[in-house]
């Protein structure tokens, strides 16, 4: 007669095996459906109150004074022909409710930033761009917000908004863009 003796590894050993095999066969079977049972049909009277209607849907609506009204309730951009920094008949209304939007918001800093189409040379749509951001802030200005309030960056062709070449493209391109800096919630 052998007697054979369990070492601590081989204990080990077989207690994973055993681990497995019972892993496995859990795995192996369904639970069987139990009888279902239809519960009876309640009798209750209704209630005498009527239940208070649900809660009013969260609004979606832009926070007030926020980036986000400003772009949605005034506008971020205006655009300008080709080679003017003259402030188009379309871009007047953008700009007067960009003027009555700070005006609201008196805490809010702008940056103008003056774009330009690929066309030129780099130096030249700077410059460009410099007058559009500058018409920008002037007629801002002339509607009652503070100069304090409004800086200017002139992008040239660097940032075009549209990477196209057509003439649509270009026109995209060439634009003064509003961008709250400080003071928004």
């Amino acid at each position: 007669m052998a007697i054979t003796s369990f070492s601590t590894q081989g204990a080990a050993k077989l207690a994973m095996i055993a681990i497995a095999a019972a892993s496995l066969a859990a795995c192996s079977t369904k639970p069987k459906p139990g009888p279902t049972t239809t519960p009876p049909p309640q009798t209750t009277a209704p209630p005498s109150e009527t239940p208070p209607p649900p809660p009013p849907p969260v609004s979606q609506g832009a926070l007030p004074g926020s980036v986000q009204d400003f772009v949605i309730n005034a506008g971020d951009r205006v655009y300008f022909d080709f080679d003017s920094y003259d402030i188009r008949a379309d871009a007047q209304p953008v700009l007067d409710a960009q003027a009555a939007w700070l005006q609201r918001y008196p805490a809010v800093m702008v940056r103008i930033d003056g774009n330009a189409d690929e066309r030129g040379t780099r130096e030249y749509n700077l410059a460009l761009g410099a007058r559009r951001a500058n018409s920008v802030r002037d007629y801002l200005v002339n509607r009652g917000v503070a100069a304090s309030r409004i800086t200017t960056v002139s992008y040239g062709k660097e940032q075009p908004i549209d990477p196209g070449t057509s003439e649509e493209s270009y026109q995209r391109n060439r634009n003064g863009h509003t961008a709250i800096t400080a003071g928004a919630r």
